[in-house]
């Protein structure tokens, strides 16, 4: 299994696996917080503009670690359930609701905090490389690419630098492409595929995301 020292490492993996943009019009949507310091990375070496699209993963009950589903914004179209978690659970659609109301809540305090009043970058019609440090169960990914698809964009790549290849399999048939160096996570841990996996602050994505718009004008 590849092991990455850090973000940036994975970053440069990433960038030797994606296929050849030229003549694209590529966008870089990154998931905070762990995917921004990737996908800051990636726009710079791209020459690419860096936005964010804002997922928050619902924890199933007695183990928070474990994806009971995911939202994405307001609204029943905004969750997305992992119902094999779910029916594991004893749960239905209303009770993954109501356990996604706090999620929804630091969703939005999230989006005022990393994007404040800055216009979204469009997407439709345009390359989108949907970025994150790493795929466990899929469910916040498919949250991601349910809500990215209803953007527009002319095609969607799934980029991350390790992934399980169960979950990578259950989103294939939802993105053009996946780019994947690593497609064989181990322990169920996103984390053990990196020797430095610090916790990704508030403050740096505000100015990781600042600095990739300044660089932009």
């Amino acid at each position: 299994m590849t092991v990455y020292d850090d973000r940036q490492d994975a970053a440069r993996h990433l960038l030797k696996a994606l296929p050849a943009l030229d003549g694209e019009d590529v966008v870089i949507l990154a998931l905070p917080r762990g995917g921004v310091p990737i996908g800051a990375w990636l726009s710079k070496a791209l020459g690419a503009p860096l936005d964010l699209l804002l997922v928050r993963k619902v924890g199933a009950p007695g183990n928070p670690e474990v994806a009971l589903g995911a939202v994405t914004g307001p609204g029943d179209e905004g969750l997305v359930v992992n119902w094999p978690v779910a029916r594991a659970c004893g749960l239905d659609r209303a009770d993954v609701a109501e356990r996604a109301a706090p999620e929804r809540e630091e969703l939005e305090r999230r989006r005022r905090a990393y994007v404040g009043r800055a216009a979204r970058v469009p997407v439709a019609g345009r390359t989108v490389l949907l970025v994150d440090d790493g795929i466990a169960t899929g469910t916040t990914a498919r949250a991601a690419i349910a809500a990215l698809r209803q953007m527009g964009p002319k095609q969607v790549i799934l980029a991350v630098p390790v992934a399980s290849g169960g979950a990578l399999d259950d989103l294939r048939g939802q993105v053009d492409r996946i780019v994947c160096p690593e497609p064989h996570l181990r322990f169920g841990a996103v984390g053990g595929a990196y020797r430095v996996f610090d916790q990704v602050s508030d403050e740096q994505v505000v100015a990781l995301m600042q600095s990739a718009r300044g660089s932009a004008q």
